[in-house]
């Protein structure tokens, strides 16, 4: 009698919480919520979020001529005006002026078009911009501080190959800048982010993970190795916070690993963070108000696109916790060119997937968590640094104000969103909000404005502007030679950073010494060297005697141009010298 009574206790027990697990996972305040919407006419392969808060997207292959506007509010799809050639497999990113910009397009699979073009939402129009220096498929585009869009790689066609020629769409002139230095075998649809120090992180799909420095001729340095073997292809990376990196997913057969990188150490590192609990390649990763990652999507089996294991449950990453939440299940595969877009009002808009016409929304936890604050009225437009206001009847209560920048997703990855948490304080009838006054951190263009309760529950976002058709110039280091003396062959020099940024962590400060114009021997130290800060710098290579009689020693600090500064003209301190 006892032992059966054990025994139904334990059977109770274990139904209990299978029951208490299945309830979590479909409470909405728990797991969130999916609902569906009306199909697309066709599957979507690329999502872009538009300053005017609709939704513009595109097909696979052949109907990757055929751009389409969704409106958030309806679920309704409409016409619009079309590029005049195929978009699919393009890179792309907003410019500074809200213009959706396009590198590369689709010829056939593995062909690439050298065509570039801009979409206006706000006159509803293309202009087609100039050619590249070959065709691109599946390039990367990215917006630098200076509101210039860098584009790395894009396969030309199956004999050539990928392009290994790095170019800068420079806003101003319309014209293409060649990073020729920088030419290097780089993976298609690489995963890429501006760092703090304005070069631009390739986070994935290599191990090999690197910077690659957009100022002059270009150069690309080695940053650190990921900890996850394989290749992370399809997986996904973003950046969760200033300088910070999180990849997840990707490889063959697919890996459920995520690792994170803080860009803003002295010498940045990967370090490995709890796994999903779902391995995946082909899913999508987007950053929400609250500063989580949600995940979406993908596939679970070997081999390219294994449609045979899906993975419906979405996943959420807290990085506060470096840790990740099994959510509520979607309906629709979403495999292989499938997308998943942040929209101002919080949800999720997932679409796409080979022959997948189906639309689904994902609303966070974060919206069944009591009443949201809202937004009576932003500034349409801010600059760098400054102070604006923000009308709220909610000031008292919101804790975070944060900002998004609008998304642009294509083949896992967005090449376009990042978040900021705004500094501010209160006012009365709202909030005194700051914006980022550096570019690196928050290139100039659109972004979607949240204000957070202390529950984490956001508003309906603003779009605000940043920073207009132009940007300020972003910090940079100046490094000059402050004093320079020679003893029994050896040389030594001051070098101060005078300038507005640090030197880039990892690059070498090197020093050219000369005697009488000719190049003799060298010193240097491995950076960061702060600003404001200075260092002593002696001789690595081999001592050099000075013959007797009276010369001219030089220092040139950054002869060989590693990295960018504000002022290229002033590393150089010349002194004469008397030998006995």
């Amino acid at each position: 009698m006892t032992r059966t009574v054990r025994v139904a206790a334990v059977t109770f027990l274990v139904l209990w919480l299978a029951a208490s697990k299945v309830a979590a996972q479909t409470d909405p305040a728990v797991a969130g919520q999916w609902t569906s919407a009306a199909p697309l006419p066709f599957n979507s392969s690329a999502l872009h979020l538009l300053p005017t808060g609709m939704v513009m997207f595109y097909g696979v292959r052949p109907t990757g001529t055929d751009t389409r506007l969704w409106d958030p509010a309806t679920a309704i799809t409409s016409l619009m005006p079309l590029p005049g050639y195929n978009v699919f497999c393009s890179g792309h990113a907003f410019l500074a002026d809200g213009r959706l910009f396009f590198a590369g397009g689709h010829i056939v699979d593995g062909v690439g078009l050298p065509n570039s073009s801009t979409y206006d939402a706000a006159s509803n129009v293309w202009a087609a911009g100039p050619n590249m220096n070959a065709g691109r498929w599946y390039p990367t585009a990215t917006t630098l501080a200076n509101g210039d869009v860098l584009v790395v790689t894009g396969k030309i066609d199956n004999t050539v190959g990928p392009d290994l020629l790095p170019q800068v769409f420079q806003v101003a002139s319309g014209t293409w800048r060649n990073l020729t230095s920088a030419q290097l075998y780089v993976d298609l649809y690489p995963r890429m982010h501006l760092a703090p120090n304005g070069q631009v992180f390739n986070s994935a799909t290599s191990q090999t993970t690197r910077y690659l420095g957009t100022s002059g001729t270009g150069a690309w340095t080695v940053v650190a190795a990921t900890n996850t073997p394989g290749y992370r292809d399809y997986g996904s990376s973003v950046m969760y916070d200033d300088g910070k990196v999180l990849v997840m997913g990707g490889v063959d057969p697919p890996t459920s690993a995520a690792e994170v990188i803080d860009l803003n150490a002295a010498t940045p590192a990967w370090r490995l963070v709890g796994s999903m609990a779902f391995a995946r390649r082909h899913l999508n990763a987007t950053l929400l108000p609250d500063g989580k990652v949600l995940v979406t999507g993908g596939t679970s089996g070997p081999g390219f696109n294994n449609t045979a294991t899906p993975v419906f449950a979405a996943e959420m990453w807290d990085p506060a916790t470096e840790s990740w939440t099994t959510m509520a299940s979607a309906q629709a595969v979403r495999l292989y060119h499938s997308a998943a877009l942040l929209l101002p009002d919080g949800r999720v808009l997932t679409t796409g997937g080979d022959d997948i016409t189906q639309v689904e929304l994902y609303s966070p936890p974060y919206l069944f968590a009591g009443a949201r604050p809202t937004i009576t009225s932003a500034p349409a437009a801010v600059s760098f640094g400054q102070s604006y206001f923000v009308e709220t009847p909610d000031a008292a209560n919101i804790a975070k104000v944060r900002w998004i920048r609008l998304g642009s997703v294509t083949h896992a990855f967005n090449m376009n969103q990042r978040i900021n948490s705004l500094s501010f304080s209160q006012a009365p009838g709202g909030l005194n909000v700051v914006s980022p006054s550096n570019p690196n951190l928050a290139p100039p263009g659109h972004y979607l404005l949240f204000i957070l309760n202390a529950n984490g529950v956001p508003s309906i976002a603003k779009i605000v502007q940043l920073g207009g058709s132009t940007a300020p110039a972003p910090a940079l280091p100046d490094v000059i030679v402050t004093s320079l003396s020679y003893a029994s062959g050896i040389f030594t020099s001051t070098v101060k950073n005078q300038g507005g940024a640090a030197t880039p962590a990892g690059i070498a400060i090197g020093v050219a010494y000369s005697v009488d114009g000719v190049y003799r021997t060298w010193g240097g130290v491995t950076g960061p060297l702060a600003a404001g800060a200075s260092v002593t710098i002696g001789t690595n290579g081999g001592p050099y005697t000075i013959p007797g009689g009276t010369h001219t020693i030089t220092a040139f600090v950054d002869d060989e141009n590693r990295f960018a500064e504000s002022d290229e003209s002033n590393n150089q301190l010349s002194r004469p010298i008397t030998i006995p």
